[in-house]
């Protein structure tokens, strides 16, 4: 084979894997984004307090974060499309128990069992979707995987207005679409990419330490997500907001999410270090919380800022995944994605704790305070790092 022919062959994006991996992982949102509100609903209907719903829920976070460092084992173990499949086979099979478990007590391992095999599920497609696009492209691919992603976990609430939470038909349409995505997960797994091991026994830990710019960067986007969301009607609420209006802002960011990943995922390609591209969205992350109080008086004003702000925040997470896949490969991008994913989880828990102190402590102000904290030791990582020429 000629130098030039297997340059060509390293720079072909392999689209059956990169498919399978982005289909599967988008119908498993849809199951998400609608498996959430049923369980809360069931929840409610059968007496259990907020606090009790709220408890069960985090439980979820937690499992995030004990079931990220098993992905990799697994995959060294089985294969990453038989692990993929196992996991969705195993997150078929605690979502129908819900139903069935007449318990709260039941709904606690279930919890885990699920989020554990969701986690699991998604740092193996994030590492396939990586290690199927070649360099020059990856930050389009990973933009198109946030987009469908994205889509995903919209369309899910949609189809809990329609199916309800009464019945086992929600939990059917739950399994049938969890099921689905095992579909192309097999038509690729011939593809689907080996994880060697690279001899070294060091802590899982320490990939949060070797590209901290891309851990860093989902923990922040974590925390400003959750947070963010979690709280955002709260401060609608004391800013003078109707419950209606901050709703509808809510969605000027979340479409901003939708629409805004691939423009930026083609950007970051462009680019020879994504760094300062990941370091130019937290700045406009941290220039966004400082003029919301400025634009809340003008509701379209606030509108565009959020719609700008939300696409370019979520980007940290595109960007970031694409700098983790542009610094490593194999064994390390593996672990280093399980790490990412992890990192995302502890931004889930800081991030509402955060905000809600925040404003406890300074009203409607500390809700941006409390976000700009955090792009603000990101903004000074990122800073730190680049003037010492590392990573």
């Amino acid at each position: 084979m000629t130098v030039d022919t297997q340059q060509e062959v390293e720079e072909r994006v392999h689209w059956l894997p990169m498919i399978a991996a982005i289909s599967s992982i988008s119908v498993v949102g849809i199951a998400i984004g609608l498996g959430m509100p049923l369980l809360s609903v069931i929840l409610e209907t059968r007496g259990h307090s907020a606090s009790m719903i709220g408890f069960n829920t985090a439980v979820a976070g937690l499992a995030s974060i004990v079931g990220a460092p098993l992905a990799t084992p697994l995959a060294m173990r089985f294969g990453v499309a038989r692990t993929m499949l196992a996991m969705i086979a195993t997150g078929v099979l605690a979502f129908v128990g819900f139903h069935f478990a007449p318990d709260f007590w039941m709904w606690f391992p279930l919890r885990v069992l699920l989020h554990i095999a969701l986690t699991v599920l998604f740092i193996l497609s994030e590492f396939w979707i990586s290690t199927s696009a070649p360099p020059h492209r990856r930050g389009l691919v990973l933009g198109i995987y946030a987009t469908v992603l994205s889509l995903g976990f919209a369309a899910g609430p949609w189809l809990f207005a329609h199916l309800g939470s009464t019945g086992f038909l929600p939990f059917g349409v739950i399994m049938a679409l969890v099921t689905l995505a095992a579909i192309p997960v097999l038509a690729a797994r011939n593809e689907s990419p080996t994880i060697v091991s690279n001899g070294e026994t060091s802590n899982f830990l320490r990939y949060i330490w070797l590209v901290p710019t891309a851990t860093a960067a989902v923990l922040v986007f974590g925390a400003v997500e959750t947070g963010g969301f979690a709280l955002f009607p709260v401060y609608g609420n004391r800013i003078g907001y109707s419950e209606a209006n901050a709703a509808l802002l809510l969605t000027m960011i979340g479409l901003g999410n939708v629409l805004l990943q691939i423009p930026l995922g083609m950007i970051s390609d462009r680019v020879s270090d994504r760094r300062y591209l990941l370091l130019a969205c937290a700045t406009i992350g941290l220039a966004g919380t400082i003029f919301m109080p400025h634009f809340a008086q003008n509701w379209h004003l606030m509108a565009s800022l959020l719609f700008v702000w939300g696409g370019v925040v979520a980007a940290m997470y595109t960007i970031g995944l694409a700098h983790l896949g542009s610094q490593l490969s194999g064994h390390d991008l593996a672990s280093a994605n399980a790490a990412f994913v992890l990192c995302y989880g502890v931004g889930m828990v800081l991030g509402p704790q955060a905000i809600g102190i925040g404003m406890d402590l300074f009203g409607p102000s500390g809700f941006g305070w409390a976000l700009g904290m955090f792009f603000a030791f990101y903004i000074a990582l990122v800073g730190a790092r680049l003037v010492r020429k590392i990573l």
